[in-house]
């Protein structure tokens, strides 16, 4: 799904903001899979590399990776950059779908 399709959609969407040689995306990237496996149809996800959208990156001031951001109608509605533990990732999606 496209990115602007997708943050726009009335169904949440974590969007995962990531760099290739970032060890810290390594390590979550497996958890954030997990988690939105866990949620099935209630979120979309959608990953984007940071060094590839760069304009995306600029227009969300993403400073640091990795970054997962919830957005719903277009509205970034929840963010944190850093690796987080799996369960505030589902308290936080919880909050929003």
């Amino acid at each position: 799904m496209k990115f602007r399709k997708s943050i726009g959609s009335t169904t949440p969407t974590l969007v995962y903001f990531y760099a290739p040689w970032c060890v810290p995306c390594k390590l979550l990237r497996p958890v954030v899979d997990q988690v939105v496996g866990e949620f099935g149809e209630v979120i979309n996800s959608i990953e984007i590399d940071v060094e590839i959208k760069k304009g995306i990156v600029k227009r969300y001031k993403i400073k640091g990776v990795p970054t997962l951001i919830i957005f719903k109608s277009g509205t970034p509605l929840w963010r944190h950059t850093g690796v987080m533990p799996i369960e505030d990732i589902r308290i936080a999606i919880k909050e929003h779908v």
